[in-house]
């Protein structure tokens, strides 16, 4: 996997972020399609930080227990696998 499939992946997720201010003034945000990725800070662009780094853990998270990522499809040209003699 490239670091550009990943920043990707975040980037395409992040734009899929809700955030609400909450009734105590601060925010909260989620990635709705991601259980468990949310976030909440004093401030909307404290509470956006806080959810990219939600969303990093997240993906580490599901690296180490499955292997992959979900929702991210990793393509492999298997010809540039073949050696040539």
């Amino acid at each position: 996997m490239t670091m550009s499939m990943l920043s990707s992946f975040v980037s395409k997720r992040l734009r899929d972020a809700r955030y609400k201010l909450l009734g105590d003034g601060s925010y909260f945000g989620e990635i709705p399609s991601l259980k468990g990725v949310w976030a909440n800070a004093k401030n909307i662009e404290d509470c956006r930080k806080e959810l990219k780094s939600a969303l990093e853990d997240w993906i580490l998270f599901s690296v180490k227990e499955s292997g992959s990522i979900p929702g991210l499809r990793i393509g492999t040209d298997r010809r540039k696998m073949l050696k040539h003699a």
